[in-house]
Protein backbone atom coordinates (compact mmCIF):
# COMPACT_ATOMS: atom_id res chain seq x y z
CA UNK A 1 0.00 0.00 0.00
CA UNK A 2 1.51 3.28 -1.14
CA UNK A 3 -0.82 5.83 0.40
CA UNK A 4 -0.87 8.01 3.49
CA UNK A 5 0.75 6.46 6.55
CA UNK A 6 0.86 7.29 10.26
CA UNK A 7 4.57 8.04 9.95
CA UNK A 8 4.11 10.16 6.82
CA UNK A 9 1.29 12.28 8.20
CA UNK A 10 3.26 12.72 11.43
CA UNK A 11 6.19 13.95 9.31
CA UNK A 12 3.91 16.41 7.53
CA UNK A 13 2.69 17.77 10.86
CA UNK A 14 6.25 18.10 12.14
CA UNK A 15 6.93 20.66 9.39
CA UNK A 16 3.91 22.73 10.46
CA UNK A 17 4.75 25.87 12.46
CA UNK A 18 1.21 26.74 13.55
CA UNK A 19 -0.97 25.35 16.37
CA UNK A 20 -0.78 21.59 16.73
CA UNK A 21 -4.55 21.24 17.04
CA UNK A 22 -4.84 22.00 13.33
CA UNK A 23 -4.28 18.24 12.90
CA UNK A 24 -6.62 15.47 14.08
CA UNK A 25 -5.64 11.85 14.54
CA UNK A 26 -8.40 9.62 13.20
CA UNK A 27 -8.00 6.03 12.00
CA UNK A 28 -4.33 6.35 12.95
CA UNK A 29 -3.68 9.14 10.42
CA UNK A 30 -3.12 12.83 11.08
CA UNK A 31 -5.45 14.90 8.90
CA UNK A 32 -5.40 18.68 8.62
CA UNK A 33 -8.54 20.44 9.84
CA UNK A 34 -8.88 22.18 6.45
CA UNK A 35 -8.78 20.29 3.16
CA UNK A 36 -9.01 21.47 -0.43
CA UNK A 37 -12.01 20.53 -2.57
CA UNK A 38 -12.10 20.45 -6.36
CA UNK A 39 -15.78 20.35 -7.33
CA UNK A 40 -16.60 23.63 -9.07
CA UNK A 41 -15.16 25.24 -12.16
CA UNK A 42 -15.18 25.27 -15.92
CA UNK A 43 -13.85 22.32 -17.89
CA UNK A 44 -11.00 24.21 -19.51
CA UNK A 45 -7.22 24.52 -19.36
CA UNK A 46 -7.31 27.80 -17.45
CA UNK A 47 -9.27 26.23 -14.58
CA UNK A 48 -6.89 23.27 -14.62
CA UNK A 49 -3.95 25.63 -14.13
CA UNK A 50 -5.68 27.52 -11.32
CA UNK A 51 -6.56 24.31 -9.48
CA UNK A 52 -3.05 22.94 -9.90
CA UNK A 53 -1.56 26.13 -8.42
CA UNK A 54 -4.14 26.17 -5.61
CA UNK A 55 -3.58 22.54 -4.63
CA UNK A 56 0.19 23.00 -4.69
CA UNK A 57 -0.11 26.06 -2.45
CA UNK A 58 -2.50 24.27 -0.07
CA UNK A 59 -0.03 21.39 0.34
CA UNK A 60 2.67 23.96 1.07
CA UNK A 61 0.55 25.90 3.56
CA UNK A 62 -0.58 23.15 5.89
CA UNK A 63 -3.39 21.22 4.21
CA UNK A 64 -2.63 17.54 3.69
CA UNK A 65 -6.04 16.44 2.40
CA UNK A 66 -7.16 16.67 -1.23
CA UNK A 67 -10.78 15.80 -2.00
CA UNK A 68 -11.95 15.08 -5.51
CA UNK A 69 -14.19 12.74 -7.55
CA UNK A 70 -13.99 11.16 -10.96
CA UNK A 71 -17.00 13.12 -12.20
CA UNK A 72 -15.73 16.51 -10.97
CA UNK A 73 -15.17 18.50 -14.11
CA UNK A 74 -15.38 15.22 -16.06
CA UNK A 75 -12.14 13.72 -14.67
CA UNK A 76 -10.18 16.95 -15.05
CA UNK A 77 -10.17 17.64 -11.29
CA UNK A 78 -8.60 14.26 -10.52
CA UNK A 79 -5.96 14.77 -13.21
CA UNK A 80 -5.19 18.26 -11.98
CA UNK A 81 -4.94 17.05 -8.38
CA UNK A 82 -2.54 14.34 -9.52
CA UNK A 83 -0.41 16.85 -11.42
CA UNK A 84 -0.25 19.19 -8.40
CA UNK A 85 0.70 16.33 -6.08
CA UNK A 86 3.44 15.11 -8.39
CA UNK A 87 4.80 18.65 -8.69
CA UNK A 88 4.85 19.01 -4.90
CA UNK A 89 6.62 15.66 -4.53
CA UNK A 90 9.17 16.54 -7.24
CA UNK A 91 9.94 19.88 -5.56
CA UNK A 92 10.36 18.23 -2.16
CA UNK A 93 7.35 19.98 -0.62
CA UNK A 94 5.68 16.70 0.40
CA UNK A 95 6.03 12.95 0.11
CA UNK A 96 3.15 10.77 -1.02
CA UNK A 97 2.77 9.12 2.39
CA UNK A 98 2.13 12.53 3.99
CA UNK A 99 -0.97 13.28 1.92
CA UNK A 100 -4.50 11.93 2.29
CA UNK A 101 -6.39 11.67 -1.01
CA UNK A 102 -10.13 11.08 -1.16
CA UNK A 103 -12.12 10.45 -4.32
CA UNK A 104 -15.56 9.16 -5.23
CA UNK A 105 -17.42 7.04 -7.74
CA UNK A 106 -21.07 6.45 -8.54
CA UNK A 107 -22.09 9.07 -11.06
CA UNK A 108 -21.62 8.44 -14.77
CA UNK A 109 -18.99 10.75 -16.16
CA UNK A 110 -17.53 11.86 -19.45
CA UNK A 111 -13.89 12.48 -20.29
CA UNK A 112 -12.78 16.09 -20.12
CA UNK A 113 -15.76 17.61 -21.93
CA UNK A 114 -19.27 16.82 -23.08
CA UNK A 115 -19.14 14.28 -25.95
CA UNK A 116 -21.00 15.08 -29.13
CA UNK A 117 -23.32 12.15 -28.44
CA UNK A 118 -23.64 11.47 -24.71
CA UNK A 119 -25.69 8.28 -25.02
CA UNK A 120 -23.27 6.78 -27.52
CA UNK A 121 -20.34 7.59 -25.23
CA UNK A 122 -21.95 5.72 -22.30
CA UNK A 123 -22.69 2.76 -24.56
CA UNK A 124 -19.18 2.62 -26.03
CA UNK A 125 -17.39 3.08 -22.71
CA UNK A 126 -19.53 1.03 -20.36
CA UNK A 127 -22.48 -0.88 -21.83
CA UNK A 128 -20.93 -2.40 -24.97
CA UNK A 129 -17.85 -3.72 -23.06
CA UNK A 130 -20.22 -5.29 -20.50
CA UNK A 131 -19.10 -3.18 -17.54
CA UNK A 132 -22.69 -2.18 -16.81
CA UNK A 133 -26.12 -3.25 -18.01
CA UNK A 134 -28.66 -0.56 -18.97
CA UNK A 135 -30.82 -1.56 -15.99
CA UNK A 136 -27.89 -0.81 -13.63
CA UNK A 137 -28.22 2.92 -14.41
CA UNK A 138 -30.50 4.76 -12.00
CA UNK A 139 -31.98 8.22 -12.57
CA UNK A 140 -30.10 8.33 -15.87
CA UNK A 141 -26.85 9.19 -14.09
CA UNK A 142 -25.91 6.80 -11.29
CA UNK A 143 -24.46 3.31 -11.02
CA UNK A 144 -22.77 1.47 -8.16
CA UNK A 145 -22.41 -2.11 -9.32
CA UNK A 146 -19.12 -3.78 -8.37
CA UNK A 147 -17.91 -3.94 -11.98
CA UNK A 148 -18.59 -0.23 -12.49
CA UNK A 149 -16.92 0.80 -9.23
CA UNK A 150 -13.88 -1.30 -10.08
CA UNK A 151 -13.66 0.36 -13.49
CA UNK A 152 -13.95 3.83 -11.96
CA UNK A 153 -11.36 3.10 -9.28
CA UNK A 154 -8.83 2.02 -11.90
CA UNK A 155 -9.49 5.19 -13.90
CA UNK A 156 -9.18 7.34 -10.78
CA UNK A 157 -5.85 5.76 -9.82
CA UNK A 158 -4.55 6.51 -13.30
CA UNK A 159 -5.95 10.07 -13.29
CA UNK A 160 -4.36 10.81 -9.92
CA UNK A 161 -1.08 9.07 -10.74
CA UNK A 162 -1.10 7.10 -7.48
CA UNK A 163 -1.14 3.45 -6.46
CA UNK A 164 -3.62 3.92 -3.61
CA UNK A 165 -6.56 6.23 -2.89
CA UNK A 166 -6.74 6.70 0.86
CA UNK A 167 -10.51 7.23 1.11
CA UNK A 168 -12.78 5.97 -1.66
CA UNK A 169 -16.38 7.10 -1.34
CA UNK A 170 -19.60 5.80 -2.82
CA UNK A 171 -20.90 9.05 -4.25
CA UNK A 172 -24.45 10.05 -3.25
CA UNK A 173 -25.76 6.47 -3.08
CA UNK A 174 -29.11 7.81 -1.85
CA UNK A 175 -29.70 8.89 -5.48
CA UNK A 176 -30.81 5.30 -6.10
CA UNK A 177 -33.55 5.35 -3.47
CA UNK A 178 -35.73 7.42 -5.76
CA UNK A 179 -36.12 4.47 -8.13
CA UNK A 180 -35.42 1.20 -6.33
CA UNK A 181 -36.72 -0.40 -3.15
CA UNK A 182 -34.79 -0.04 0.10
CA UNK A 183 -34.27 -3.80 0.16
CA UNK A 184 -32.66 -3.72 -3.31
CA UNK A 185 -30.68 -0.64 -2.30
CA UNK A 186 -29.19 -2.42 0.71
CA UNK A 187 -28.36 -5.42 -1.46
CA UNK A 188 -26.47 -3.13 -3.86
CA UNK A 189 -24.64 -1.38 -1.01
CA UNK A 190 -23.53 -4.75 0.39
CA UNK A 191 -22.23 -5.84 -3.03
CA UNK A 192 -20.34 -2.54 -3.33
CA UNK A 193 -18.86 -2.88 0.15
CA UNK A 194 -17.69 -6.43 -0.59
CA UNK A 195 -15.92 -5.18 -3.71
CA UNK A 196 -14.29 -2.34 -1.76
CA UNK A 197 -13.06 -4.71 0.92
CA UNK A 198 -11.23 -6.68 -1.81
CA UNK A 199 -9.70 -3.43 -3.06
CA UNK A 200 -8.39 -2.73 0.45
CA UNK A 201 -6.78 -6.18 0.42
CA UNK A 202 -5.19 -5.34 -2.94
CA UNK A 203 -3.78 -2.09 -1.51
CA UNK A 204 -5.67 0.10 -3.98
CA UNK A 205 -7.69 1.87 -1.29
CA UNK A 206 -7.10 2.28 2.43
CA UNK A 207 -10.62 3.08 3.67
CA UNK A 208 -14.02 3.48 2.07
CA UNK A 209 -17.17 5.35 2.95
CA UNK A 210 -20.19 7.22 1.67
CA UNK A 211 -20.16 10.79 0.40
CA UNK A 212 -23.72 12.07 0.57
CA UNK A 213 -25.68 15.27 0.11
CA UNK A 214 -29.14 14.56 1.51
CA UNK A 215 -28.99 11.02 2.88
CA UNK A 216 -27.74 11.74 6.39
CA UNK A 217 -29.72 14.98 6.72
CA UNK A 218 -33.15 13.45 6.10
CA UNK A 219 -35.67 12.33 8.70
CA UNK A 220 -35.86 8.60 9.48
CA UNK A 221 -38.57 7.01 7.39
CA UNK A 222 -38.16 9.40 4.47
CA UNK A 223 -37.39 7.87 1.11
CA UNK A 224 -33.79 9.06 0.86
CA UNK A 225 -32.76 8.57 4.50
CA UNK A 226 -29.50 6.77 5.29
CA UNK A 227 -28.90 5.01 8.60
CA UNK A 228 -25.27 4.90 9.72
CA UNK A 229 -26.08 1.95 11.97
CA UNK A 230 -27.49 0.04 8.98
CA UNK A 231 -24.46 0.84 6.80
CA UNK A 232 -22.05 -0.28 9.51
CA UNK A 233 -24.01 -3.53 9.76
CA UNK A 234 -23.55 -4.08 6.02
CA UNK A 235 -19.83 -3.31 6.34
CA UNK A 236 -19.53 -5.92 9.07
CA UNK A 237 -21.26 -8.38 6.75
CA UNK A 238 -18.79 -7.48 3.98
CA UNK A 239 -15.57 -7.32 5.98
CA UNK A 240 -16.16 -8.57 9.50
CA UNK A 241 -15.39 -6.59 12.65
CA UNK A 242 -12.20 -5.24 11.01
CA UNK A 243 -14.12 -3.79 8.05
CA UNK A 244 -12.81 -0.64 6.39
CA UNK A 245 -15.99 1.46 6.21
CA UNK A 246 -14.31 4.24 8.15
CA UNK A 247 -15.21 7.57 6.53
CA UNK A 248 -18.14 9.83 5.80
CA UNK A 249 -18.57 13.01 3.80
CA UNK A 250 -21.61 15.25 4.00
CA UNK A 251 -22.46 18.95 3.89
CA UNK A 252 -22.11 20.84 7.15
CA UNK A 253 -21.96 24.59 7.52
CA UNK A 254 -23.67 27.57 9.16
CA UNK A 255 -26.65 27.25 6.80
CA UNK A 256 -26.85 23.43 6.83
CA UNK A 257 -26.29 22.33 10.43
CA UNK A 258 -28.36 19.11 10.32
CA UNK A 259 -25.34 16.83 10.82
CA UNK A 260 -25.03 18.32 14.30
CA UNK A 261 -28.57 19.32 15.22
CA UNK A 262 -30.79 16.59 13.72
CA UNK A 263 -31.04 13.63 16.12
CA UNK A 264 -31.82 11.23 13.28
CA UNK A 265 -29.32 8.42 13.95
CA UNK A 266 -29.31 5.55 16.42
CA UNK A 267 -26.49 4.84 18.83
CA UNK A 268 -27.61 1.96 21.00
CA UNK A 269 -31.03 2.96 22.29
CA UNK A 270 -30.39 6.69 21.90
CA UNK A 271 -31.24 9.04 19.04
CA UNK A 272 -28.16 11.13 18.27
CA UNK A 273 -26.84 13.36 15.50
CA UNK A 274 -24.81 12.00 12.62
CA UNK A 275 -21.69 13.73 13.93
CA UNK A 276 -22.16 12.21 17.37
CA UNK A 277 -22.76 8.72 15.97
CA UNK A 278 -19.69 8.97 13.69
CA UNK A 279 -17.58 10.31 16.56
CA UNK A 280 -18.53 7.33 18.72
CA UNK A 281 -17.44 5.04 15.87
CA UNK A 282 -14.09 6.82 15.43
CA UNK A 283 -14.86 7.66 11.80
CA UNK A 284 -13.17 10.22 9.56
CA UNK A 285 -15.74 12.93 8.80
CA UNK A 286 -15.12 15.33 5.92
CA UNK A 287 -17.50 18.29 6.00
CA UNK A 288 -18.26 19.42 2.46
CA UNK A 289 -19.55 22.86 1.44
CA UNK A 290 -17.94 24.61 4.41
CA UNK A 291 -18.61 27.99 2.80
CA UNK A 292 -21.51 26.66 0.67
CA UNK A 293 -19.89 27.37 -2.69
CA UNK A 294 -19.14 30.95 -1.67
CA UNK A 295 -22.57 31.78 -0.27
CA UNK A 296 -21.19 31.91 3.28
CA UNK A 297 -18.12 33.95 2.35
CA UNK A 298 -19.91 37.29 2.86
CA UNK A 299 -22.83 38.87 4.74
CA UNK A 300 -22.91 36.56 7.75
CA UNK A 301 -25.16 37.58 10.66
CA UNK A 302 -23.60 40.02 13.07
CA UNK A 303 -23.54 37.61 16.00
CA UNK A 304 -21.26 35.27 14.00
CA UNK A 305 -18.76 38.08 13.38
CA UNK A 306 -18.82 38.95 17.07
CA UNK A 307 -18.28 35.34 18.07
CA UNK A 308 -15.23 34.77 15.83
CA UNK A 309 -13.53 38.04 16.66
CA UNK A 310 -9.97 37.00 15.79
CA UNK A 311 -10.69 36.35 12.11
CA UNK A 312 -10.85 38.91 9.31
CA UNK A 313 -13.32 37.58 6.74
CA UNK A 314 -16.67 35.81 6.73
CA UNK A 315 -15.15 32.97 4.73
CA UNK A 316 -12.64 32.43 7.52
CA UNK A 317 -15.38 32.55 10.15
CA UNK A 318 -17.45 29.98 8.26
CA UNK A 319 -14.47 27.64 8.05
CA UNK A 320 -13.67 28.13 11.72
CA UNK A 321 -17.25 27.20 12.62
CA UNK A 322 -17.01 23.91 10.74
CA UNK A 323 -13.54 22.85 11.93
CA UNK A 324 -14.40 23.70 15.55
CA UNK A 325 -17.48 21.43 15.63
CA UNK A 326 -17.08 18.23 17.61
CA UNK A 327 -16.99 15.22 15.30
CA UNK A 328 -15.72 17.02 12.19
CA UNK A 329 -12.28 15.84 11.12
CA UNK A 330 -11.72 18.16 8.17
CA UNK A 331 -13.57 21.15 6.75
CA UNK A 332 -13.46 20.93 2.97
CA UNK A 333 -13.24 24.18 1.05
CA UNK A 334 -13.35 24.31 -2.74
CA UNK A 335 -10.46 26.52 -3.81
CA UNK A 336 -9.39 27.18 -7.39
CA UNK A 337 -7.85 30.57 -6.62
CA UNK A 338 -4.43 30.71 -4.92
CA UNK A 339 -5.45 33.97 -3.20
CA UNK A 340 -8.37 32.17 -1.57
CA UNK A 341 -6.04 29.36 -0.48
CA UNK A 342 -3.82 31.82 1.31
CA UNK A 343 -6.79 33.60 2.93
CA UNK A 344 -8.59 30.44 4.00
CA UNK A 345 -5.56 28.66 5.37
CA UNK A 346 -4.86 31.61 7.64
CA UNK A 347 -7.61 30.01 9.75
CA UNK A 348 -5.25 27.09 10.44
CA UNK A 349 -2.93 29.58 12.18
CA UNK A 350 -5.60 29.93 14.87
CA UNK A 351 -6.65 27.18 17.23
CA UNK A 352 -10.19 25.84 16.77
CA UNK A 353 -12.72 27.29 19.20
CA UNK A 354 -13.11 24.97 22.24
CA UNK A 355 -16.30 22.91 22.01
CA UNK A 356 -17.62 24.24 25.31
CA UNK A 357 -17.37 27.75 23.91
CA UNK A 358 -18.82 26.74 20.55
CA UNK A 359 -22.02 25.64 22.24
CA UNK A 360 -22.64 29.26 23.23
CA UNK A 361 -22.95 30.06 19.53
CA UNK A 362 -25.87 27.66 19.15
CA UNK A 363 -27.69 29.26 22.06
CA UNK A 364 -27.26 32.64 20.33
CA UNK A 365 -28.69 31.25 17.10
Amino acid sequence: MAGATPQGTERYKSKWTGPGDHFRRVQNLLLSSIGIGTYLGEMDDRTDRLYEASIFDALNLGSNLIDTAINYRFQRSERTAGAALQKAIHKGVVARDEIVISSKAGFLTFDGAYPSNQSRYIHEQYIDPGIIQPEDIVAGCHCMTPAYLENQLERSLKNLGVHCIDIFFLHNPETQLGEISRQEFLRRILAAFKLLETKVEEGKIQFYGTATWNGFRENPGSQGFLSLEELIGLARNAGGETHHFRALQLPFNLAMPEALLAKNQKFGSESVSLLEAAHHQGMIVLASASILQGQLATNLPGFVSKFFTNLETDAQRSIQFVRSTLGVTTALVGMSNPKHVEENLQVARKSPVPWEQMQQLFSEE
